[in-house]
């Protein structure tokens, strides 16, 4: 039976590792219906108030085809192009001393894909990107958090402590040195209220877990 102390640390680290599931979703591509539709809940819109993110002037009142339609332009200006657009990738933004950067599959790219596939997780099949996207990198840490949060249940200390130091590692060394500057560029560029918004709270997010992860 779980003990009270890491039933609380459990429960931290399940909201945790669901934030950085949503987000990874929210990169990953286009905004799905089904996504919609999970925060169109009440609840959800709750948690994202509580987080400080508004997503005002009827965005949910809109019709679901034109919304989906919008973010799809949008999200294509943002992230793909044609044109100039931000990277979603590690490798182009992060300048890391003594590692070259500014171009796709560097040095960071082969480095966050030794520590992936060294944790044990693989690749969905049709899955054709880089490792370092910025939602495989926030679906890697989606994975280690829930198995912290295994790991607590079983009272597990041990693994849930290797979880933690990987998390902080993982943070410290490549979310942090490139993630607030591209939600940065994306809050400016963006011409929609969601990606704002969801840069917005991607930052302050990876800003949270630096100092939670320190403590």
């Amino acid at each position: 039976m779980t003990n009270s102390k890491n039933e609380n640390i459990k429960e931290l680290a399940e909201h945790r590792s669901s934030i950085y599931g949503f987000l990874a979703a929210v990169y990953r591509q286009e905004l799905t219906s089904e996504l919609l539709q999970q925060m169109k809940d009440r609840r959800f819109q709750e948690i994202l108030s509580t987080l400080g993110i508004e997503l005002t002037n009827g965005f949910f009142k809109k019709p679901e085809k034109e919304l989906l339609e919008n973010l799809a332009v949008d999200y294509a200006y943002l992230f793909i192009g044609p044109g100039k657009h931000i990277s979603p990738h590690e490798s182009v933004h992060h300048q890391k001393e003594g590692v070259q950067s500014g171009q796709l599959w560097g040095e960071l790219t082969a480095e966050v894909k030794r520590i992936i596939e060294s944790s044990g997780l693989e690749y969905k099949s049709e899955f054709t990107g880089m490792p370092d996207h910025i939602s495989v990198e926030l679906e890697y840490m989606q994975h280690v958090v829930e198995r912290e949060a295994q790991a607590w249940e079983a009272d597990d200390d041990q693994t849930a402590l290797l979880c933690l130091k990987n998390e902080k590692q993982f943070v410290d060394e490549h979310l942090l040195g490139w993630v607030p500057d591209f939600c940065g560029k994306v809050i400016e560029a963006a011409e929609s209220p969601f990606y704002r918004e969801m840069a917005r709270l991607t930052r302050s997010f990876i800003e949270f877990e630096q100092k939670e992860l320190k403590e």
